[in-house]
């Protein structure tokens, strides 16, 4: 993972805390964040696109069918998504600060024939409702996974998986961890909530 991982610490900017984006009403999820916001800080990472073949693993190993919402944090040109409503016939939210990303995945789900699936939209991923998701994609770094964990812990529905390319989330074991073309994926499973932080790597629900 070694030459992933640089490539990705490469290309950071770290300029404080993340921005994402959430999406519009979209049937059952009408409780997601919906409103555009103009990005005030800059991301911390840099959009670097998932190779394909990775996108089908990650989607693969979570297992996700057409009773899935996807929910792909920091969504890019919106492929994970986008292939998550094609091929597996699920519903999907791209999660993306960059406006011209936005533009980009929008387009690409128009054109995929998918745009009645999938939204994309702008907005703080700190502030973003996450317990519509079934499934939760990820290609941040691990230090902003870490961060991310106790939000993923406890607004996620007991049983949604989470799937991240290339990073992990440090004390917390994977429930399956795989290798494809040279990149890492790592999946977990949202635990029952429990008295302590069994089964999250110290993280209470």
């Amino acid at each position: 993972m070694g030459g992933v991982y640089m490539k990705r610490i490469a290309q950071v900017v770290v300029l404080g805390g993340l921005y994402l984006c959430s999406l519009a009403s979209l049937g059952p999820i009408a409780s997601a964040a919906q409103q555009t916001a103009t990005p005030t800080r800059t991301p911390d990472v840099i959009y670097v696109p998932t190779p394909p073949e990775v996108v089908k693993a990650m989607l693969d190993t979570a297992g996700v069918t057409a009773k899935d919402l996807v929910y792909d944090l920091g969504c890019g040109d919106g492929r994970i998504v986008i292939e998550a409503a094609k091929s597996y016939g699920a519903r999907g939210v791209g999660i993306d600060i960059d406006p011209e990303r936005i533009k980009e995945a929008t387009a690409n789900a128009a054109k995929a024939g998918v745009a009645d699936r999938v939204k994309f939209m702008q907005a703080d991923l700190f502030e973003t409702d996450l317990r519509p998701a079934t499934v939760v994609t990820l290609y941040l770094l691990e230090s902003l996974n870490l961060k991310l964990q106790p939000k993923l812990v406890n607004e996620l529905k007991p049983g949604t998986r989470i799937v991240s390319h290339a990073f992990s989330m440090g004390p917390w074991t994977p429930d399956q961890e795989l290798t494809v073309e040279g990149r890492r994926v790592y999946l977990w499973k949202i635990p029952p909530k429990t008295a302590g932080g069994t089964g999250t790597g110290g993280v209470q629900r």
